[in-house]
C-alpha cells in the first residue's frame, strides 16, 4: 500500500461492458487549436471514438456535458489511435484511427457555437487505406528523415511490416524469424524500428535496409528475380532481455541522452541507440504500463510505471521517488497538459475508468482511539504467563512433525473387510502353486462432508498380496454425498507375506484450492494364506508365549479354522500356508502357555502375531483390562542371522551379474563396431568368425539377463523372508523386555527403515547405521562412546558380520536394563542404561560370551555362528 492516494482531478467512466487496452489512448492537441493544451482521445474495442477536453470546476469534479467534445461509433473495433501530421500538403495534425483491416485518417475541427450549448466538434475522413493483413499495431514518424510530415507503419499479425507514405502504400516486409507480434516504435535519431520478437530479443531494423530489402509481394519470385531486385532484410542490432515485453519507447529529450526504454514482465530496461543496455531496474511486482517523461534533473530520466496492484511507481533512472495508489489498474498511461495544468497523470483501465490526477500528499485523517488506562493485576499477570509457559512446553515436548487430525474431517474413508471369503476367487495372474487361491472382498465407502474436486482412491497392501484394481478416479463430490467401491484381494507372489494389512488413501481438492489427503487401514484375514491343516508333532522353531490368563480353547479364539465337531482340536491347531509350509498351535492345558511350531522361522510370525490380536480381542469382549502376554525364551538370533545371510548373498550375486552383464555388453557392441566397419569396407574382407563370436555374446547377454531376472525374483522373496523374521524378533524383544508403545515404534524404525529393497540403499547398511546410533546415544555405557562419529554415507558393506555383532550387542545393552529413548539428554540416558546398578562388562569379554537374563541361551562369539544350530 501506499502512503498517499493519487489526487483524483476528473475522472469519468466510459460506456457500458466497454474493453480498453494499451494503445486505446492518446493526449494531443487533436483539433489544432493553437492554444498548447491537449485534448484526451480514447477508442474502444466497441468501435467508439470519444475526444475529451476536460474543465472541472474543483479538483475531484464529475465529467459534465461540455467536457465530451466528439463521440461517434466507427462500427469496428479500434485497436490503437495516433495524433500526427498524417496529410500531405498541410502540416496540421490529424488523428490515425487502426482497425483491425483498416486504417482510416481524420481531421477533427470544431464549430463555434452560437448558443449556450458550447462549441461543435466532427470529424472528417481524410483517406483510409485497406489492408490485406489483420493489424496488430502502428507506429509514425518522419521516416527516412523527411520534414513536416509523418509516416506510418503497421505490424500484422503475421509478422508483415506495412509502411504508408501518407495516402498511398509504399512497401511491405516480413520479419524473419517472426512467430507473434510485439510492442513497434519507431527512432528518428536512428531512423530505425524497434521491436521485441518472440526470441525475447529487442531488435532494431533500419528504414533504409527495409526499403531496399525484397518486397514481401514478392516472395515467389525467382532467384535471379531476387537478386535483382533486392536483399534480404538484415538486423541492425540485437539485445537478448530473457522476457516478453510490454511496451517501448523512445525518449529524446533536449537535456537527457537518447534511449530507448522497454517494459519487460519482471524489469525495464533502458537502452543506447546502438542497443547497448544503459540501465536495468528489477521489479518487484507485475507491471501493466509505462511512460518515460521530462526530468527536472539534468542528465536523468522519469517514468511512470503502473502495475496489476493498482499502484503507480515514479522513478528518476533506477531509483524509487514516489509511490501513489490508483482506484484502477492502468494498461495505459499518459502525461497531458490539460487546462493550464502541466503534467496531469491520465490513466485507463481495461474496463473505461479514465482518470486525470495529479500527485501530492493526502494523508489519512483516521486517528487511533485513546486506550482507557486501568490498573495492572499482577496475579492475573502471573497465571496466564504461567498457563503460556505450560502451553509452550507441552507443544516443545511433542516430537510429531504431522498437523494433529482434525475432530471433524471434510473426507471420512472406511473399509470394511468381508468376513467370509469369495465363493468364487477373483484372483488373476497368480504365481502360488495351489490348487485354489482364496481371495476376499473389501468394500470401501468414501463419505464427504463438503465438496471435494477431482477425488483419487488408491489402494495398497504389501506384496506379494495383490488387489483387483488399485486406482479409483470419481467426479467431483458434492456435500454430504458418497461413493463406494468393490475390490478383492488376494495372494500374488509364491511366498508368504509380512503383513495382513491394507491401506486406503483418498487424495482430493477443496473448493479453496488446498489438496488434502484422507486415509483409512484394514485389516486381512489370516484365511487368505493359509487354511487348517493336520497339526505336525515335529517342528525345527518353536516359541512359547506366557499369559497371565488360563488357555482359551481354539474353538473359541479360531471359530474359522477348527471345526466345532472335532474335539481334538481345542487345543491344537494346524494352518497349512498356500506357499507349501506349515505351522502348529498349540495350548497348554496344565500352564497358561502357547506354543507355535514351524519348520521356518519366517512362518512363526503371522500365527504368532494373529494369536496375541485374537487373545487381546477376546479378553477386550470380557472386559478384563490386566491381560498381557510376554515372552522369556531365548531370542533367536542364530535362525535370524542365517535369513540375513542368505539376503546379503543374494545381493552380493546381483551386484555380479551386474557387472558381467556391463562387461558382455561393451564386448557385445566392440564386436558389432568391428562387423559395422568390415560391412562397409569397399573392399570385402574375411570376418574372422567374428559373426559367431557376436552371435556367442548375445547368448551369454541373454542368459545373465535371465539370470539376474531369477536372482531378483529370488531377493525379493528373502527379502520378504526377512521383514516377517523381523517383525518377529521386534514382537519377541517388545514382549522380553516388556517395551511401550514408543519404544516398539523405535525398534520397527531401527529394524525395519525400509519398504524395498535395492542395491543403492539395501537393509543391511540401512539398519546397522541406526542400531549403531542407538548404540552410541541412548544405549551408550560412557561419554567415550557418545563422541564416536558414524559416517555420513551408506554403502553396501563387504559382509554381515559388523551387523551381527551390532544385533548381538543391543540385545545385550536392552538386558542390562538400557531404554529405548529418542531424547537428546544424554545424563537421563546414561542413568537409564545403568538402571539397577548393573556393572558393565568390557567389550572384549562381551564378544567372547554373552548371556540374556530371563533366557537359558547363550550367545555365542561371531566366529562360531556360522557352525552352530539352533536347538527346538
Amino acid at each position: 500500500m501506499s502512503l498517499f492516494k493519487a489526487r483524483d482531478w476528473w475522472s469519468t467512466i466510459l460506456g457500458e461492458k466497454e474493453e480498453f487496452d494499451q494503445g486505446c489512448l492518446c493526449v494531443a492537441d487533436v483539433d489544432n487549436s493553437g492554444s498548447g493544451q491537449d485534448k484526451i482521445i480514447v477508442g474502444s474495442y466497441m468501435g467508439y471514438l470519444r475526444i475529451f477536453n476536460p474543465h472541472p470546476v474543483k479538483p475531484g469534479d464529475g465529467v459534465q456535458p461540455e467536457d465530451l467534445l466528439l463521440e461517434v461509433q466507427l462500427r469496428e473495433p479500434i485497436l490503437q489511435v495516433e495524433v500526427g501530421k498524417f496529410v500531405s500538403g498541410t502540416e496540421g495534425l490529424h488523428l490515425a484511427v487502426l482497425h483491425c483491416r483498416k486504417l482510416c485518417v481524420y481531421a477533427v475541427s470544431g464549430t463555434l457555437g452560437n448558443v449556450e450549448h458550447g462549441n461543435q466538434y466532427q470529424i472528417k475522413l481524410m483517406y483510409e487505406h485497406n489492408l490485406q493483413r489483420t493489424a496488430c499495431n502502428m507506429t509514425y514518424g518522419p521516416f527516412g528523415g523527411v520534414k513536416g510530415r509523418d509516416l506510418i507503419c503497421i505490424q500484422s499479425m503475421d509478422g508483415m511490416l506495412m509502411l504508408f507514405e501518407q495516402e498511398s502504400y509504399a512497401f511491405g516486409r516480413f520479419l524473419p524469424g517472426f512467430l507473434l507480434p510485439g510492442p513497434l516504435t519507431y527512432s528518428s535519431r536512428t531512423d530505425s524500428f524497434i521491436t521485441v520478437s518472440s526470441c525475447r530479443q529487442v531488435e532494431s531494423y533500419k528504414y533504409q535496409v527495409l526499403a531496399f530489402a525484397t518486397d514481401a509481394d514478392e516472395r515467389q519470385e525467382t532467384e535471379q528475380q531476387k537478386l535483382s531486385s533486392g536483399k534480404r532484410l538484415a538486423v541492425d542490432w540485437v539485445l537478448n532481455i530473457g522476457e516478453q515485453a510490454l511496451d517501448i519507447c523512445i525518449v529524446s529529450f533536449n537535456q537527457a541522452v537518447s534511449s530507448v526504454f522497454v517494459l519487460g514482465e519482471r524489469n525495464f530496461f533502458c537502452l543506447k541507440d546502438n542497443g547497448q543496455i544503459r540501465f536495468m531496474k528489477k521489479l518487484d511486482y507485475s507491471p501493466s504500463c509505462f511512460i518515460p517523461y521530462c526530468s527536472v534533473k539534468e542528465g536523468t530520466i522519469n517514468t511512470l510505471v503502473g502495475n496489476h496492484n493498482k499502484m503507480l511507481n515514479v522513478y528518476q533512472d533506477v531509483t524509487l521517488k514516489w509511490a501513489t495508489q490508483l482506484p484502477h489498474v492502468p494498461v495505459s498511461v499518459k502525461v497531458a497538459n490539460l487546462q493550464d495544468l502541466k503534467g496531469v497523470i491520465v490513466t485507463l483501465s481495461d474496463n473505461g475508468h479514465l482518470q486525470c490526477s495529479y500527485l501530492g500528499t493526502d494523508p489519512s485523517l483516521f486517528q487511533a482511539p485513546r486506550v482507557d488506562s486501568r490498573e495492572i493485576n499482577y496475579e492475573e499477570f502471573d497465571a496466564e504467563m504461567k498457563e503460556l509457559q505450560k502451553i509452550i512446553k507441552e507443544a516443545t515436548k511433542t516430537q510429531d512433525i504431522l498437523p494433529k487430525s482434525e475432530k471433524y474431517r471434510d473426507l471420512i474413508v472406511t473399509a470394511e473387510v468381508s468376513p467370509d471369503l469369495d465363493a468364487e476367487s477373483q484372483a488373476i495372474d497368480s504365481e502360488v502353486k495351489a490348487e485354489a487361491i482364496p481371495s476376499v472382498t473389501v468394500k470401501i465407502t468414501i463419505q464427504s462432508r463438503v465438496t471435494a474436486q477431482k477425488p483419487n482412491l488408491a489402494v495398497c497392501v504389501q506384496a506379494p498380496l495383490a488387489v483387483t484394481c488399485d486406482q479409483f478416479v470419481f467426479d467431483d463430490l458434492e456435500p454430504d454425498s458418497s461413493e463406494t467401491v468393490v475390490l478383492s484381494v488376494f495372494l500374488k507372489g509364491n511366498c508368504s507375506p509380512s503383513e495382513l494389512e491394507g491401506n486406503c488413501m483418498v487424495s482430493y481438492n477443496v473448493p479453496t484450492g488446498i489438496p488434502k489427503v484422507a486415509q483409512c487401514n484394514f485389516r486381512l484375514p489370516l484365511r487368505l494364506i493359509c487354511f487348517p491343516a493336520q497339526p505336525s508333532k515335529a517342528a525345527n522353531h518353536k516359541l512359547t508365549i506366557d499369559t497371565n490368563k488360563p488357555p482359551i480353547s481354539f474353538l473359541t479364539i479360531f471359530p474359522d479354522f477348527v471345526d466345532p465337531s472335532e474335539d481334538d482340536q481345542a487345543n491344537v491347531l494346524g494352518f497349512q500356508f498356500l506357499t507349501g509350509s506349515k505351522t502348529t498351535l498349540l495350548a497348554s492345558k496344565t500352564s497358561q502357555r502357547y506354543r507355535i511350531q514351524s519348520d521356518q522361522l519366517e512362518d512363526l510370525w503371522l500365527i504368532t502375531k494373529e494369536l496375541t490380536l485374537r487373545l487381546e480381542e477376546h479378553f477386550k469382549k470380557q472386559n478384563c483390562k490386566d491381560f498381557a502376554c510376554t515372552f522369556s525364551g531365548s531370542i533367536p538370533l542364530q535362525e535370524y542371522f542365517e535369513l540375513i545371510d542368505r539376503h546379503f548373498e543374494l545381493r552380493l550375486s546381483a551386484e555380479k551379474f551386474q557387472e558381467l552383464l556391463s562387461e558382455r555388453a561393451v564386448q557385445f557392441r566392440a564386436i558389432e563396431r568391428r562387423l559395422l566397419t568390415r560391412f562397409k569396407d569397399k573392399t570385402p574382407a574375411p570376418l574372422q568368425h567374428l559373426d559367431t563370436l557376436l552371435e556367442g555374446t548375445f547368448r551369454e547377454v541373454i542368459a545373465l539377463a535371465d539370470a539376474a531376472e531369477e536372482n531378483q525374483a529370488n531377493m525379493f522373496q528373502a527379502f520378504t523372508k526377512l521383514k516377517s523374521a523381523t517383525h518377529l524378533v521386534i514382537m519377541l524383544i517388545s514382549l522380553w523386555q516388556k517395551l511401550s508403545t514408543d519404544q516398539v515404534a523405535i525398534l520397527e524404525a531401527t529394524f525395519l527403515p525400509l519398504a524395498e529393497d535395492t542395491q543403492e540403499l539395501g537393509w543391511e547398511e540401512t539398519v546397522d547405521a541406526a542400531i549403531s546410533y542407538l548404540l552410541r546415544t541412548c544405549l551408550s555405557k560412557s561419554s567415550k562412546e557418545q563422541a564416536l562419529t558414524l559416517s555420513s554415507q551408506l554403502c553396501m558393506p563387504k559382509d554381515t558380520s559388523r551387523l551381527k555383532k551390532n544385533i548381538t550387542l543391543f540385545c545385550d545393552r536392552l538386558a542390562k536394563g538400557g531404554r529405548l529413548s529418542l531424547s537428546t539428554d544424554l545424563t537421563t540416558q546414561q542413568a537409564a542404561v545403568m538402571a539397577g546398578g548393573c556393572t558393565t562388562i568390557p567389550e572384549s569379554d562381551l564378544e567372547e560370551r554373552m548371556v540374556i537374563p530371563g533366557s537359558t541361551a547363550t550367545f555365542p562369539s561371531h566366529g562360531q555362528i556360522a557352525k552352530q544350530k539352533s536347538q527346538p
